[in-house]
């Protein structure tokens, strides 16, 4: 999945502007924030939001790319949730925009419902 992004990324028209690739990758965690263990995560995604919020990331100031791949249904622990790709000129310009991108995902995007071992 990473390496299917970033050939995407790579291969941009504007690829000579791309001097930074920032990836994020969530995973599932085998346990809570609360500390209880995680069997799975059931991952449900707004694809209407994630669009608005893949255009307005990508017309931020040096950005080249963003491209995102979610994973929906039930997870298990280890799996991929998400990977989030920011391809863009210069450091400052990448991270904010897959920082900002990513909390924009977490709040409106995706939802999870943790499914805990007994």
């Amino acid at each position: 999945m990473v390496e299917a992004l970033l050939q995407k990324v790579l291969n941009s028209p504007e690829k000579e502007k791309i001097g930074m690739v920032l990836t994020h990758v969530g995973v599932v965690r085998g346990y809570s924030r609360q500390g209880p263990r995680v069997k799975s995560v059931k991952i449900k995604v707004n694809q209407e939001a994630l669009q608005e919020i893949l255009e307005k990331a990508r017309q931020r100031p040096g950005i080249v790319d963003v491209e995102v791949k979610i994973n929906e249904g039930e997870l298990k622990v280890g799996d991929i949730v998400m990977v989030l790709m920011v391809a863009g000129d210069f450091r400052e310009n990448v991270i904010q925009t897959l920082t900002e991108t990513l909390n924009a995902i977490k709040a409106r995007v995706t939802s999870k419902e943790e499914v805990m071992e007994e």
